[in-house]
């Protein structure tokens, strides 16, 4: 494992380790209420005494990569390591129930942890993804011993992410499923079921109604998946128990999160650092130009975890930076440093849709609306942007703009950089001929060649009365199309993609208003978008200077 370690240290560059002598206990049983045994590896240099300890709890596995990445490393650099493997997975006993066990067990194990011979008093929380989510579980009641935390590419609550926009987050969904209810085959045959995922859900994301795909794609039914199928309102309480959200102001350990631009959780983890900032814990906020599955933004996330942990559990913060905000600017490709985020200076700056397809600041004349027809049986589809999969991320859209039923807004080429930092929405005016339909937004940078690369974009599902309707019919609504930082080079133009999904990212809306697990009849909606002096649909851009 040294030759390993070496290896990936590089490959993250870190700093040198302080010893390679790591002892390792495998298989450590810790106890729950009712009977219940969690497994954990503990790594630990074997001289130094009660070194402070890093708790990782996770649904992936002990072993391997995993072990590696977020055990070996770090003990490598000074600092115990628990990694637990949550209930149900990797010999852990129980049923593994996503999200919903996450406090009770974690702050069990925290509590364990406490009463070990090598427990020095004080320890952080670190991971991403799902790694994130426990560490929100357990923070606000973990105790005075719990001194840091780096939480990346994650947020505080996943119902947000799994119903974006109010659509079913349908491509994470059932890729993740496919995951974990695959991950602990063992051998080769295990390795080429993973690694044919994509093609075997492929079809699968076509397939109605949706409770039946988990069946399809793992050969069972998943109880988990087919509960977030049937807890689809907005306020359903199913969701409270794995919602920590209400939480964040009540935690006093410093917190770093680390995000990327095209991630599947950066509006919820951005909020979480809001909470955070309002309640004046001083969190720092990294976000870079990475996707989910991005190696360089693991390479990122190592890097800022071992400064923060130094930092707050070993008093070294000769590597801490001063500015708490730092953001990758895309299109400048360049890092940037704030006192906090949205950057202050921000000035909104309305653009708005055109006759002829155009985009300007000036207020649109008389026009007659734009219209297409969004079928679902032919759903308009996904590309790149916040997915799961290594699908995700910057795009050349032009394919998918020359569909029928995408419109494009674009304006005429900038004269002068134009620099955009900060959360970007679309406000429209609408009319489909179904109350049961979505509107999708995509921000886009046309170059020069006429290449399309998409930046940030959102969906927004409509139901009767939501919104009500304007005196005239028309619907005013407004897309969140998540933040960005990005700089529109002189020469380049903005474009503003308008259309009814993007599928599978999120789950096609069938237009009849039938529960979503089972919907089957599909209705195509015909749609119109307005943009006129009484109707000045526009895209709101976070300008700098």
């Amino acid at each position: 494992m040294t030759l390993a370690s070496r290896f990936l240290a590089r490959l993250l560059e870190l700093p040198p380790a302080d010893t390679y002598d790591v002892l390792v206990e495998r298989d450590l049983e810790i106890p729950l209420p009712g009977g219940i045994k969690l497994l954990a590896d503990r790594y630990a240099p074997r001289q130094g005494g009660k070194l402070p300890t890093i708790l990782v709890r996770s649904p992936y596995g002990r072993r391997g990569f995993f072990g590696l990445q977020y055990g070996r490393l770090f003990a490598e650099r000074g600092f115990q390591v628990l990694v637990q493997s949550v209930r149900g997975t990797f010999g852990s006993g129980g049923q593994f129930d996503p999200f919903r066990d996450e406090r009770d067990d974690g702050l069990a194990t925290v509590e364990w942890m406490k009463r070990q011979d090598w427990f020095s008093g004080e320890f952080a929380t670190h991971g991403a993804s799902y790694l994130g989510l426990v560490q929100w579980a357990v923070a606000r009641e973990a105790g005075p011993g719990l001194k840091a935390m780096v939480a990346h590419e994650t947020a505080s609550e996943f119902r947000g992410q799994t119903y974006a926009g109010g659509a079913y987050s349908l491509d994470t969904a059932l890729s993740w499923v496919h995951l974990v209810r695959n991950q602990e085959t063992p051998g080769l045959g295990g390795l080429m079921t993973r690694l044919g995922a994509p093609r075997k859900l492929k079809p699968l994301f076509q397939h109605l109604p949706l409770n039946e795909v988990d069946a399809l794609a793992t050969g069972a039914r998943v109880p988990f998946f087919q509960d977030w199928l049937e807890h689809n309102a907005p306020d359903d309480p199913w969701w409270n128990r794995a919602d920590f959200s209400g939480s964040l102001s009540e935690i006093t350990a410093p917190v770093h999160l680390v995000g990327g631009w095209y991630d599947i959780l950066l509006p919820w983890q951005v909020r979480d650092y809001a909470a955070l900032h309002r309640a004046g814990r001083a969190p720092y906020l990294t976000i870079g130009p990475w996707t989910h599955v991005s190696v360089e933004g693991m390479a990122v996330a190592a890097r800022e975890s071992l400064i923060w942990l130094k930092a707050h559990l070993k008093g070294d913060r000769s590597q801490l930076r001063e500015a708490p905000v730092r953001v990758f600017v895309m299109g400048a490709n360049t890092w940037r440093d704030f006192s906090e985020w949205p950057p202050p200076g921000l000035q909104t700056r309305r653009w708005h849709l055109q006759a002829d397809r155009g985009l300007s600041p000036a207020t649109p004349a008389a026009s007659e609306p734009d219209r297409y027809r969004y079928d679902p049986a032919h759903p308009t589809p996904s590309l790149g942007g916040a997915l799961l999969t290594r699908e995700a991320g910057p795009r050349d859209n032009r394919a998918l703009e020359s569909r029928p039923d995408v419109l494009t807004y674009t304006s005429a080429p900038l004269e002068k950089e134009l620099e955009v930092i900060g959360p970007v929405q679309a406000e429209l005016f609408v009319r489909s001929s179904l109350p049961h339909t979505d509107f999708f937004a995509r921000l886009c940078d046309v170059e020069p060649s006429g290449k399309s690369v998409n930046l940030c974009d959102g969906l927004l599902r409509l139901v009767p009365g939501q919104p009500a309707p304007e005196p005239d019919g028309t619907l005013r609504i407004t897309l969140d199309l998540w933040p960005t930082a990005h700089r529109f080079l002189a020469g380049h133009r903005i474009r503003l993609q308008v259309s009814s999904g993007a599928h599978p990212r999120f789950a096609r809306n069938p237009g009849t208003g039938e529960p979503l697990g089972t919907a089957k009849t599909l209705a195509a909606a015909d749609q119109a978008v307005f943009h006129d002096p009484a109707h000045p649909s526009a895209l709101l851009l976070p300008v700098m200077g």
